[in-house]
C-alpha cells in the first residue's frame, strides 16, 4: 500500500498562552524486525494525519524543554533541548514503536513497545534563532533509521514570538537542492548517529583504500558477494579520513528472500552496515 508522510507542527504554550517551543518537520522511520519464522523484515513507519503532543514541556534555565508526539497505534517520538546563556541544542531523541501494530509489523515475533534512545549532537543554535534544515538527515541505531527533512524548530522562544533570525544547516546552501528522503532500498546506515549537517566540502583523499572481497553464506551457498574499496570521511573540527583495511576486516550479516544485510567490522571500532 501507499502511505503518505505528513508534516508535523507543534506549538507548545506556557501558562500565559504564549508560544515557548515551536517545531514543524517531516519524518519517517525504517525499521528491521524479527518475524515468528526467525526471518527479518524491513518496514516503514509513517506519521499519521492525527498527531498529539501530550507531555511537551516549555523548559527554563534549570529544566530541559521537551518536544513529545504520539501517533498511530501506540508509537511516540520525543527530543529534549537544553540551553546555555547564549545557545540551545538537542540532547536525546527517544523513539518508541509498538509491534502490536499489525498493519506495520505483520507477524512480529516480539510484541509490544520497543524504545530506542540516541544522543543528538545537533550543533548549538543561538537563542532567539530558529533552526531550519530542508535537506534530509537521518539517525541510525538498533535496526531503526529515523529520517528527517524540512525541519523548522525553535526552543526557549522569547516573548512568545517565533524569531525571524534563521540558523541554517550547512546542507542548506544556496546551491544545494533538497535531497530525496531515503527508502529501504537506498539507505546506507553509518555507525555514527547525528542530526547535525555535514560540511559542504570534503578534503581530497590522501590515498585510495585497498579493495576487499566480502561474502556471506546461507547454508552451503554463497548468497552475497561484494568487491569494494571503502573510505570514510568523518566530519570533525578537522576532517578525518579512514581507509577500511580488508586484511583486518571481517564480514557478517544475513540473507533473506527479499533483503540482505552485510556488516563489516574492521576490528578498530568501525562498524559499517549495508
Amino acid at each position: 500500500g501507499f502511505f503518505q508522510s505528513y508534516a508535523v507542527e507543534v506549538d507548545v504554550k506556557d501558562a500565559s498562552n504564549a508560544t515557548c517551543l515551536y517545531a514543524k518537520w517531516m519524518m519517517r522511520f525504517l525499521i528491521k524486525y524479527e518475524t515468528n519464522s526467525s526471518d527479518y523484515k524491513n518496514t516503514t513507519l509513517h506519521l499519521s494525519s492525527s498527531v498529539t503532543h501530550n507531555g511537551s514541556v516549555c523548559g527554563n534555565d534549570t529544566q530541559a524543554a521537551l518536544l513529545a508526539i504520539q501517533f498511530g497505534e501506540g508509537h511516540s517520538w520525543s527530543i529534549n533541548f537544553t540551553k546555555t546563556n547564549e545557545t540551545y541544542q538537542g540532547d536525546f531523541i527517544t523513539f518508541t514503536y509498538n509491534t502490536n501494530d499489525t498493519a506495520v509489523f505483520p507477524d512480529a515475533k516480539r510484541k509490544g513497545p520497543v524504545t530506542i534512545v540516541v544522543k543528538d549532537i545537533m550543533r548549538p543554535v543561538q537563542l532567539n534563532n530558529v533552526f531550519v534544515c530542508h535537506n534530509t538527515d537521518f539517525v541510525e541505531a538498533e535496526n531503526v533509521t529515523q529520517i528527517f527533512w524540512n525541519v523548522t524548530v525553535q526552543a526557549f522562544v522569547q516573548n512568545g514570538t517565533i524569531s525571524k533570525k534563521e540558523s541554517r544547516c550547512r546542507a542548506d546552501t544556496p546551491t544545494s537542492a533538497p535531497t530525496v528522503p531515503p527508502t529501504i532500498a537506498n539507505v546506507t546506515t553509518p555507525s555514527t548517529t547525528t542530526l547535525s549537517p555535514a560540511p559542504t566540502t570534503a578534503p581530497k583523499p590522501v590515498e585510495n583504500p585497498d579493495t576487499g572481497n566480502y561474502s556471506l553464506k546461507s547454508g552451503n551457498k554463497t548468497c552475497l558477494l561484494a568487491t569494494v574499496g571503502l573510505q570514510l570521511n568523518v566530519s570533525r573540527d578537522k576532517p578525518l579520513l579512514i581507509n577500511i583495511n580488508p586484511k583486518t576486516t571481517s564480514a557478517d550479516g544475513t540473507c533473506g528472500n527479499t533483503t540482505a544485510t552485510l556488516k563489516l567490522n574492521d576490528g578498530n571500532s568501525t562498524l559499517i552496515s549495508f
